[in-house]
């Protein structure tokens, strides 16, 4: 009896009455990234105005890692972006301690420069 593609590739078949089922799995799974703010943020950003990358990680399932990866990058870089500025700016615990309104008001801008400065640089490029 001829072979079929299928047999030729590896596959088997059950035999299930008269009929010829092939044995299918799927691949296992393994455990999921994390994937926060940063992440859907670029997930959106791909969808919208990549779509060939995002339809290339999709389809080679890659894009949890990939997304995940940008997450993990995106929050080590605003951080580290925060601390900087708060250090040229002489933010403080002391400053904390001592006006808490002016240390939230000057700690609310950093971020927000900070976010902006992630977006451009990781988020949408």
């Amino acid at each position: 009896m001829k072979r079929t593609i299928f047999e030729e590739l590896g596959g088997t078949y059950i035999r299930q009455g008269d009929y010829l089922i092939p044995s299918l799995t799927l691949p296992e799974e393994e455990e999921q990234r994390f994937i926060g703010v940063w992440g859907q943020r670029h997930l959106r950003y791909l969808k919208e105005y990549r779509r060939g990358i995002y339809l290339n990680l999709l389809t080679s399932e890659e894009l949890n890692d990939y997304l995940a990866d940008i997450e993990e990058q995106a929050q080590e870089r605003f951080e580290r972006i925060v601390e900087q500025m708060k250090q040229a700016q002489g933010i403080t615990e002391q400053l904390k301690a001592d006006d808490t309104l002016e240390w939230i008001g000057r700690m609310s801008n950093i971020q927000a420069c900070a976010r902006e400065i992630v977006d451009k640089e990781m988020i949408y490029q």
